[in-house]
């Protein structure tokens, strides 16, 4: 259930398909964690990106993947639509494409720490659900590093 809310909150990303960005804020998150597409990001997409939160709101995670499939087809360069991506293949169970979804956004990223760190929070998860705990820690203290969280 908590990965469901996580996941749902994902989407929560944009009120219009205009030139204001919209963040995501997890339940419990810090305000200072929120993902926010990348600045560049077309209309179009954020639209696809609208119509993707809608859908898995709606419980249509099928629909969702397809069309987050879509804007990283269209914007194959911006780490926030992996990212995205990577986050509905953790809740659909597809761990491994989870995790390699989160280092592509990661390694697109830049100098993104808090993209860089909820992607590795994404592995950390997906490691410890896969059965491998040392990688999952490792992980963790990955993402609480670059975001500057104490161990």
């Amino acid at each position: 259930m908590k990965i469901l809310l996580y996941i749902l909150a994902l989407f929560v990303l944009v009120s219009c398909a205009t030139t204001q960005r919209s963040g995501v804020e997890l339940p419990g998150e810090d305000p200072e964690k929120t993902v926010l597409p990348d600045k560049n990001t077309s209309s179009a997409v954020i639209s696809l990106i609208e119509k993707a939160r809608m859908a898995t709101q709606q419980g249509d995670y099928q629909r969702a993947e397809v069309l987050l499939e879509r804007t990283v087809h269209i914007e194959p360069k911006n780490a926030s639509l992996w990212h995205y991506l990577a986050k509905l293949r953790l809740h659909q169970s597809r761990y491994q494409e989870a995790i390699g979804l989160a280092q592509k956004s990661s390694y697109l990223a830049g100098s993104n720490n808090k993209l860089k760190a909820d992607n590795w929070r994404i592995i950390a998860h997906s490691r410890q659900q896969i059965g491998d705990q040392a990688g999952a820690r490792q992980a963790q203290d990955k993402a609480r590093r670059i975001s500057g969280q104490p161990k």
